[in-house]
């Protein structure tokens, strides 16, 4: 099981608008000890929407869909959901009251009666429109809810919220705290790490697939700068994993430094000193 995200919208893909929701998802997995498996960024297009929700849905994965769930033209995610399952779209009776309640804050707003009968009421409703079986996600910012379905066959789900950070971010949060406590900080993680002067990759290299030989429960890892924002070049080497391989790993790791006669410190001496040369 991973946790992965599938991010809709013509706007994103363009330049229009920049994505939150990755960052985002990423600190909140992160702050209960989870990880992102994978990421995938897909445009209005109906076809390509419904193939990836197949393949996704055939897995046991837990998946956040941002965008795509209104009732709009270019809005197209909850028929492909739908579609993907082979299940057809339903008014789902909570959507409905939610959507009617938002429907009547307005019309008290305005100083005026709910017609919940008016054209474009009645289209708004559309939004409450999930594949056959789907439970909502409540939305705290203005009642129009998102829904979630289990996998066919499978022990995950995919949970869809809405493409605006304001509205998804409390939404995921729900379903995380609400739906997968029992999956906090079930897997210990840290990591270790230096910032290497004056070697390249290739040279580190066999290094790395040594430690990472040697110690099963850790992966290696390099981040090569190239000495932008006022640093030198350098690589920033390091260890992550299980707690109880991770320190010792490291000192694997600065052992065959100290060997190879490479240069190296902590992260933070990345930042240049004055009068360092670049």
């Amino acid at each position: 099981m991973a946790f992965g995200l599938i991010i809709i919208g013509d706007e994103i893909l363009s330049g229009k608008r920049a994505d939150k929701h990755f960052s985002r998802s990423v600190e909140q997995l992160q702050a209960r000890g989870l990880q992102l498996g994978w990421a995938q960024y897909i445009g209005d297009d109906p076809a390509r929407i419904t193939a990836t929700l197949e393949r996704s849905f055939a897995s046991d994965d837990i998946v956040f869909s941002f965008g795509g769930i209104g009732a709009t033209p270019d809005d197209h995610t909850r028929q492909c959901a739908a579609a993907a399952l082979g299940l057809p779209l339903a008014l789902h009776p909570e959507a409905k009251l939610k959507i009617e309640e938002r429907i009547t804050d307005q019309a008290r707003e305005a100083g005026v009666a709910p017609q919940f009968n008016a054209p474009d009421n009645l289209h708004r409703l559309k939004m409450g429109e999930f594949p056959k079986g789907a439970h909502i996600i409540p939305n705290p910012y203005n009642k129009i809810p998102g829904f979630s379905v289990l996998n066919p066959g499978g022990s995950g789900a995919h949970h869809f919220v809405p493409g605006f950070p304001v509205m998804a971010g409390p939404m995921v949060e729900w379903v995380l705290d609400t739906l997968y406590p029992h999956l906090f900080h079930r897997t210990a993680w840290v990591e270790e790490s230096v910032v290497v002067y004056g070697s390249m990759e290739s040279t580190l290299t066999p290094l790395m697939e040594a430690v990472e030989a040697e110690f099963g429960m850790v992966k290696v890892f390099s981040l090569p700068s190239m000495g932008d924002g006022g640093r030198r070049r350098h690589i920033e080497l390091g260890v992550k994993g299980n707690p109880q391989q991770v320190q010792v790993a490291f000192e694997r790791l600065k052992a065959g430094l100290q060997d190879l006669g490479v240069e190296y410190a902590p992260p933070e001496s990345a930042v240049l000193s004055p009068g360092d040369p670049a």
